[in-house]
């Protein structure tokens, strides 16, 4: 039999869809009871820039490459976001605290490390209360921020390195100098629209003297070009009003990155870390950059993959000791001579902050995240507290509760996390949330959905199964030929590094995979064939060694002319859709049989198509989001076609709600109701209610963070991001439900959807009327009741009614006392409701009311409704309205042999334990209001007060022999907690509590005839 209240949801989404193409939206503040909750993992993801105060020596800030700027006051043992809700990017290029004032800080947006996801920054922020706040000061078109410096003495003079756009020439960069604080800037060293500033150092003791590298950097989908005959080292000895290039001792040929290194021990010597063809490797100058020597240029640890890394720093107490980040984390005390590796969390390293008059403190970043040591390295402080994870995509499964399944850049796991915690040890335990699954950094991870035990993942080319309850991963690799080093033009299949993987959704039999072919296996990788032909444009010219024109680098990110996302209907089997990552879209209608090159006409050639949604209500509806700014095109690029791709709509013109430089990166369709459709982009997400007309954002308590995937399932919508983890917003309810009509009602209680009696974190805690207050860490536990009022208008009232039709809980947006004249079954709840205009949400977390005590509220802890039909009830002014919903037992407990039938013995049992404690609750106060009434020389009263205050009340000391009441309480707390069929102990020891009370009342009732 259908539920009632699926009916009644299934005609509510049938009224919305209807509606699908009115141009309608609404403000996203109306929205506000609907709230994100970050789902984890609590491992750091990439930093890119840190530092720190000297004269604070356990406080820290840190720049992730999306998560924004995060701080420390206890040397790393635990980090906070300060920067959200301020900065218009994530991604952060260089931060720095003025030493003549640690509430001053600069931070510039942008990392400079080029990779093929990395985020463009919009400009630089500064804070003058130690981070609380954030001022955006200009240059939102320099692109990549490479370094920020401060003037040691005035905090109104800063520096900016520049790097500039990084996927195009643009002119705005080079050196930027500020005198009033960022108000203005001025570009006081420019070479061209294709060479920027990378990194910038005062001389300790002299700001007057400035150095500054300039580099040639540019993206591309097929290459990094990182180096030309322009550039190299610069210097300005007045304050960086004029510049001149130093020549000499340094390569004088093609150069590329740079970074300096400078000590206040010895301020005339120079380190400086160059690419450069010929003589790449480590300079020193002892003359303030009048002359080099060349240290070091055959270690090869040092120069390695110089776009990405290229970093040293020195110790401020002694010029000989050296520092040196890429892959691994070198240390030199002889002014470079010679080296030895030094461990940290995590490799990939990116910045270095000693402290300058401690070099024992330092914090030193990479992929993993920041790492603060007190002891000059010799150990770090954990990255299991960063919620900074970059994700690559995300999927889920059909289990219950539902898994997360994803791949975090540069770390040896993909990630599985349940979208509900097993126990509240979960909540703080960064380890346990998720485990590791098959393939590696760069997923996907997919599972099979019929099949929860069986995993597929990728790695560069190797499809792998996992199956969970072996642990054994068995990897099958797609032509079986190493990637790297690999001219694409060389390969047998054209892989790329995130090499899409689609399990069919008419059953998990097949599995395809993406190369420049569709690839299809019928017996999870054993044997692959191919049922496509080439499906990418291809251009020959593209297809070489990438890494120009110094370094070559080829890892799979930079091979071009692949598919990068394939996805079969889940409506009509054989309709495969794919997109290449240079632009051509494809369809087949039969299977593979024959192919259809759909392309949108005024599509721009080359984008990367990054996620295809085949729509879940229209076997010949489909949604592209393509991705261009890798080839310097910030516009949005959503489609959607009806005919199979025979004609396409662009869903955003750039002034239909997506802003027209917030490049698109997913687009989803719910699955409930038509034309309804979530967008991720560069910035943030986005909803549409009319199939794409008009966009708005739902954005809520998310923050600006590039979203990477969307997925919807069981009516959430679940994110992954690339700097902050995966995110999940529960219940969609509203946004399935809302229309132009509904939202002009006065009131209107939307249909709630099923609950579940889902238990974690303990029994309980009372409901929570949802507002824009703190974000929720974990699902809320109970039934979800959205609202919706037209206007900040009260009084309103929900009352939650019993499958028998009576009133078990009644909140209101006033304050109320519960009743208490009620004997058994006092207090109704006193939830405060929300009545703000638009969304309001309540979260009843499927407790009666709890014992009534002496303070005439309901106890905080009820027992917990049995699964069955309840109603919800609003009253609103004239408006009343009900809603019925199901809460269902969780079906984990009800494999595990508990009914039911048993929960609703349970909760007669814990009521009846309930009403005994309001009882014995009721009679201590009685005896206690009996002793105030009671005159010094009543002895005979007070002798029986006496000795019934020894019968019910327990000495105030520890361990002391309980009374009455605390045995009923006692007996009360033994089955409120799990699932479970209650004690036959249980039950006799009610029987003789409840005899045993009613003799003591009886006793309190003489005694009241005693009283004057």
């Amino acid at each position: 039999m259908i539920p009632r209240s699926a009916i009644a949801l299934a005609l509510l989404v049938a009224a919305s869809a209807a509606s699908a193409q009115e141009d309608f939206s609404v403000d996203s503040a109306k929205l506000r009871s609907m709230r994100y909750r970050y789902v984890g993992p609590s491992r750091g993801g990439r930093v890119t820039t840190v530092t720190g105060i000297a004269s604070q020596p356990f406080t820290f800030y840190m720049g992730t490459t999306g998560g924004g700027v995060w701080k420390t006051t206890d040397a790393g043992q635990t980090w906070n976001n300060v920067s959200d809700g301020y900065l218009a990017a994530a991604s952060m290029g260089s931060i720095d605290v003025a030493d003549s004032d640690p509430n001053v800080i600069y931070a510039g947006t942008g990392s400079e490390g080029l990779r093929s996801n990395v985020s463009i920054g919009r400009g630089i922020y500064k804070s003058i209360d130690a981070g609380k706040t954030w001022s955006f000061i200009g240059l939102r078109d320099a692109g990549q921020i490479g370094s920020v410096i401060i003037h040691p003495a005035n905090p109104d003079i800063v520096f900016a390195a520049a790097v500039g756009n990084p996927f195009k020439p643009n002119r705005e960069r080079g050196v930027y100098r500020s005198r009033d604080g960022g108000r203005t800037w001025e570009n006081v060293l420019f070479i061209s629209d294709s060479t920027g500033a990378v990194d910038l150092e005062f001389q300790p003791g002299n700001p007057s003297v400035v150095y500054a590298a300039m580099w040639r950097a540019e993206r591309k989908p097929w290459t990094i070009i990182s180096g030309a005959r322009e550039g190299g080292i610069y210097k300005s000895t007045d304050g960086g009003t004029t510049w001149s290039r130093l020549t000499n001792g340094l390569p004088n040929g093609l150069v590329g990155k740079a970074d300096f290194a400078v000590s206040a021990a010895k301020p005339e010597r120079l380190y400086v870390l160059i690419e450069a063809k010929p003589g790449g490797g480590l300079y020193r100058s002892d003359d303030s950059g009048r002359s080099f020597t060349a240290v070091d240029t055959t270690t090869r640890g040092l120069i390695t993959r110089p776009f990405y890394y290229t970093n040293i720093d020195a110790d401020p107490t002694n010029a000989d000791v050296v520092y040196v980040g890429t892959e691994g984390f070198y240390k030199s005390i002889d002014a470079g001579k010679s080296w030895t590796m030094m461990s940290t969390p995590h490799g990939d390293n990116h910045d270095l902050w000693i402290n300058p008059q401690n070099p024992s403190i330092m914090i030193q970043s990479n992929d993993g995240g920041a790492n603060v040591s007190l002891n000059g390295g010799r150990t770090w402080s954990t990255q299991y507290n960063q919620p900074t994870a970059e994700i690559y995509q995300v999927y889920v499964d059909n289990q219950f509760p539902y898994l997360l399944y994803g791949a975090q850049q540069d770390n040896n796991t993909e990630l599985i996390l349940p979208s509900v915690p097993a126990t509240s040890a979960f909540l703080d335990d960064p380890i346990e949330t998720w485990r590791v699954g098959p393939g590696c950094e760069t997923g996907p991870v997919v599972p099979n959905v019929a099949r929860p035990d069986t995993i597929y993942g990728s790695c560069k080319g190797i499809f792998s199964r996992m199956s969970l309850r072996t642990g054994q991963e068995k990897q099958y690799p797609v032509g079986a030929q190493s990637i790297y080093g690999m001219p694409p033009s060389e390969l047998i299949y054209r892989i790329q590094r995130v090499a899409p993987v689609e399990v069919s959704p008419h059953g998990w039999q097949s599995v395809y995979y993406g190369t420049q072919y569709v690839h299809r296996t019928r017996d999870e990788g054993v044997t692959w064939e191919r049922i496509s032909p080439d499906l990418t444009w291809n251009p020959p010219e593209r297809q070489k060694v990438s890494g120009e024109p110094i370094t070559i680098d080829v890892t799979g990110e930079e091979i071009y002319s692949t598919l990068y996302a394939i996805r079969e209907s889940p409506l009509k089997s054989g309709v495969i859709w794919t997109g290449a990552n240079d632009g051509p879209f494809y369809v087949t209608r039969n299977g593979g049989v024959t192919w259809k090159n759909v392309t949108p006409s005024s599509q721009p050639k080359g984008c990367r198509v990054q996620n295809i949604e085949p729509s879940p209500h229209r076997p010949g509806s489909a949604y592209y989001a393509v991705l261009c700014y890798l080839l310097g095109d910030f516009r949005p690029y959503l489609w959607r076609t009806d005919n199979y791709g025979e004609t396409w709509t662009l869903l955003t013109n750039g002034s239909n709600g997506i802003a027209a430089d917030n490049p698109t990166r997913v687009v989803r369709e719910d699955p409930e109701r038509e034309g309804l459709l979530y967008a991720g982009t560069e910035f943030g997400a986005f909803v549409s209610f009319n199939n794409g007309g008009r966009w708005q954002p739902l954005q809520l308590n998310l923050p600006i963070t590039p979203v990477t995937d969307m997925k919807v399932q069981r009516g959430d919508l679940v994110l992954s991001t690339q700097g902050r983890g995966f995110w999940i917003l529960d219940d969609l309810q509203p946004l399935r439900q809302l229309n132009a009509s509904l939202a002009a009602k006065p009131a209107y209680l939307f249909q709630p959807r099923d609950a579940w009696r889902i238990l974690y974190g303990g029994v309980g805690g009372g409901e929570q009327s949802r507002s824009a207050g703190a974000d929720p860490q974990y699902p809320p536990q109970g039934a979800m009741i959205d609202y919706w009022l037209a206007s900040d208008a009260g009084p309103v009232t929900i009352e939650i009614l019993a499958p028998s039709g009576e009133v078990i809980r009644r909140m209101s947006s006033e304050a109320t006392k519960p009743d208490s004249s009620r004997t058994v079954n006092p207090g109704t709840g006193a939830a405060r409701l929300t009545h703000n205009a638009g969304a309001n949400r309540l979260v009843w977390d499927m407790q009666y009311p709890g014992a009534w005590t002496s303070t005439g509220s309901s106890g905080r802890r009820g027992p917990l409704a049995a699964p069955g039909t309840y109603t919800v009830r609003l009253s609103s002014g004239a408006i009343t309205q009900t809603r019925k919903f199901v809460l269902h037992p969780d079906p984990r407990v009800v494999k595990d042999g508990v009914t039911p039938q048993i929960m609703r013995e349970q909760l007669a049992h814990n009521l009846r334990a309930r009403d005994l404690v309001s009882e014995v609750n009721r009679a201590v106060q009685e005896v206690a209001d009996l002793r105030k009434k009671a005159s010094p020389d009543a002895t005979q009263l007070r002798q029986r007060i006496d000795a019934l205050e020894k019968i019910l009340v327990a000495p105030s000391v520890r361990y002391s022999r309980p009374g009455l009441q605390s045995q009923i309480q006692y007996l009360y707390g033994t089955m409120t907690g799990p699932d479970q069929q209650v004690s036959r102990d249980a039950v006799n020891r009610y029987v003789t509590l409840k005899r045993e009370l009613d003799a003591v009342k009886k006793q309190i009732d003489a005694a009241r005839r005693l009283a004057p």
